[in-house]
């Protein structure tokens, strides 16, 4: 009786080997390329981000100053740097301002950015030009601005209080910059004015990138005017809006040139913010281990909102 011969399993295995050889090296190939294009850019971020961040961490844990560049030595002095700033009689009227300037400023700009962006959508003669017009706070110089409106709101030669003067609004010259009670919501105005540009351009990207078909198709169930805005703007419109007040607040919590060119931190500190703080510490008091903490106070801020922006986010994306 003859047997069929019986195929062993060995000579697949044998066969499908050689085979998987060659594409698992065809793959550890292709992650060698992207890791390399990829290693300039990651190089770069740690040279021109990493970097100075690490050197700011450290500068204040030491006691850094004006000596250290000659002699090279900056003791280590811990966290002493950060208990001197936090129990600075500053420090508190510092943060409240930083407060107070941050969250007007992006309120302000973020509301008459989009009824401004709202008002654009709108075709009529001469748009693109007011748009074009409307970028130009934002292309300017800082410190221009400052200078600019520093002129603008001077107690007795200012073109503000001459022309509230002149409709008889006001009877006396306002100290725009040199009253403790108004000063803050004179540099506050300013800053708005700057960051205007900005939201606008931003929240008129977003509007464009709503189809039309959507407002058509709502109008025919009744979505007109505020219904329109609250059921198809808005929920189109939030991701740009998420972004753009992060980047504001992240912005705004730092601002420095408008503060120093308008008042100085004046009149009083009634202007010091965590910013200009810094900049004191740093370059007027030529304690760099204090002014590097609150930097790092700044920075710390400034990651807060950007976490619960991720953590928004990635909530968005999982409903």
């Amino acid at each position: 009786m003859v047997h069929a011969p019986t195929l062993t399993p060995t000579t697949g295995a044998s066969t499908a080997e050689p085979a998987r050889r060659p594409r698992g090296r065809r793959h550890r190939g292709e992650d060698l390329t992207k890791i390399l294009f990829v290693l300039p850019a990651a190089l770069a971020m740690l040279a021109l981000f990493g970097y100075p961040v690490v050197k700011n961490l450290v500068m204040s844990l030491q006691d850094y100053t004006l000596k250290t560049f000659f002699t090279g030595a900056a003791p280590w002095v811990g966290l002493d740097n950060y208990a001197a700033v936090v129990k600075a009689q500053i420090f508190s009227k510092a943060m409240v301002n930083t407060a107070v300037f941050t969250v007007a400023s992006i309120a302000f700009q973020f509301c008459i950015g989009l009824a401004l962006a709202l008002f654009f959508r709108r075709r009529f003669p001469l748009s693109g030009l007011l748009r074009s017009l409307l970028l130009l706070p934002w292309l300017l110089p800082l410190i221009v601005s400052s200078a600019t409106w520093r002129s603008i709101l001077e107690q007795d030669s200012g073109i503000l209080n001459r022309s509230l003067a002149a409709v008889g609004i006001i009877n006396e010259p306002v100290p725009w910059l040199n009253s403790p009670s108004v000063a803050l919501i004179a540099v506050i105005g300013v800053n708005i004015w700057i960051g205007i540009p900005f939201n606008v351009t931003l929240l008129y990207t977003g509007l464009s990138e709503i189809p039309d078909e959507l407002y058509e198709a709502g109008a025919l169930d009744g979505a007109t005017g505020w219904k329109a805005f609250r059921y198809i703007t808005w929920p189109n419109l939030r991701a740009v809006a998420s972004v753009l007040l992060v980047l504001g607040v992240v912005y705004t919590i730092k601002v420095l040139d408008i503060i120093l060119g308008l008042t100085g931190g004046g009149p009083a500190n009634a202007t010091q913010t965590l910013a200009t703080q810094s900049y004191e510490k740093s370059f007027i008091d030529f304690k760099f281990g204090q002014g590097a903490a609150l930097s790092n106070i700044l920075i710390a801020i400034s990651l807060v909102f950007a976490v619960l922006y991720l953590r928004g986010t990635r909530r968005a994306v999982d409903e």
